[in-house]
């Protein structure tokens, strides 16, 4: 009885210092990014759309920041109750460091549960919701859902997307065929619908590479025999980071499909998907710095050194990130590689506090 309470009582001091963290951080960057957004307020669209837009876009802040908010949380928590001789208290009635560090890890859990629902259910949706939000409200119903374009192969088909609209509706699409390495057709069509099913492409021209000649012809509409779907051309179209788990694996399975690198795709994939061991690593390192090198400093010193390992963390991450591409190693690796070097220098500082 007395260690599930001495574990709750733990597992609330983190939580708390968790969530204090966690609104402090999207406080901030609430703050920062109203301001930033500020230059785009004009006609319809005022200070107040802005301030819906980005209360929008919390979710996805949420995820973001997480594993920032675990480490200094787990980092003031814990400090907290070393500084008021709690854990030297319940280290000399027989708690053992490894029960203590099960009684962090509960929470722990619970934010786990937390970020991966948001990321997979939550975040994707309020993004695109936001977004087209925004850009309709700036420039009237059925504006531009996704404005950088993109290239995508489908077989012996090359496309080269404008946009696609918040109604499924992809503008400026132009697509080469091939016949192996002879170009036979380009078709530029205004826009593209989604009509029973099927691709309708509406004001296109054609025009036809003939052995000694060239054919062109103008079609109000004409069906696009496609494999593609709305939410696939979604995926093709959106920010990567900011789709779920399970449209990244369906993203990179196309890719892979149509003989094309998945390692974009694949990268955020792991990277969503270890969340729960790089959160855990995080707090093994924050318990090391509790009990191990800087027990006996003020708490201000630990948050500082906590905030470094967590820069460092993303940093190396970030850099790991292209070198997977450039150097042919697996994404996954890109991931794991900060998250064991945390699991490793936990492992090292814990040891050595005995």
């Amino acid at each position: 009885m007395l260690i599930d309470r001495l574990d709750r009582y733990i597992a609330r001091n983190v939580l708390a210092a968790i969530v204090v963290v966690q609104l402090v951080l999207l406080g901030l960057d609430l703050v920062i990014a109203f301001i930033n957004d500020l230059k785009d307020v004009e006609g319809e669209y005022g200070a107040l759309d802005v301030l819906l837009y980005l209360g929008m876009r919390l979710p996805w802040r949420f995820y973001q920041y997480a594993p920032v908010a675990v480490l200094i949380g787990a980092l003031i928590g814990l400090g907290a109750m070393a500084s008021s001789n709690e854990l030297t208290v319940m280290r000399a009635a027989g708690r053992s460091l490894t029960r203590i560090l099960w009684g962090v890890m509960k929470p722990i859990g619970l934010v786990i549960v937390a970020v991966l629902l948001i990321a997979e259910f939550v975040s994707p949706r309020t993004e695109q919701f936001a977004e087209a939000w925004r850009l309709e409200q700036m420039a009237g119903e059925g504006a531009v859902l996704t404005q950088r374009g993109g290239w995508q192969r489908e077989g012996e088909n090359f496309y080269r997307f404008g946009a696609i609209r918040a109604d499924d509706t992809v503008i400026d699409l132009t697509r080469y065929q091939f016949d192996g390495q002879r170009l036979v057709e380009a078709t530029h069509a205004a826009r593209a619908v989604w009509v029973e099913d099927q691709w309708v492409l509406e004001d296109a021209d054609v025009t036809r590479f003939l052995e000694q000649r060239t054919e062109s012809e103008h079609l109000e509409r004409m069906t696009w025999e496609t494999q593609l779907t709305p939410a696939q051309l979604n995926r093709l179209l959106r920010d990567v980071d900011s789709q779920a788990p399970s449209e990244l694996w369906a993203y990179a399975t196309y890719l892979r499909e149509q003989g094309q690198a998945a390692t974009q795709p694949l990268l955020y994939f792991w990277q969503k998907v270890l969340m729960p061991l790089t959160m855990a690593s995080l707090v093994l390192v924050a318990a090391s710095f509790v009990f191990g090198p800087l027990r006996s400093v003020a708490a201000g010193t630990r948050v500082f050194y906590g905030v470094i390992v967590g820069l460092t963390f993303k940093y190396l991450q970030d850099l790991l990130a292209p070198a997977s591409t450039v150097f042919g190693f697996s994404p996954v690796w890109a991931v794991l590689a900060p998250t064991l070097g945390c699991v490793l220098l936990g492992l090292y500082l814990l040891r050595r506090s005995g």
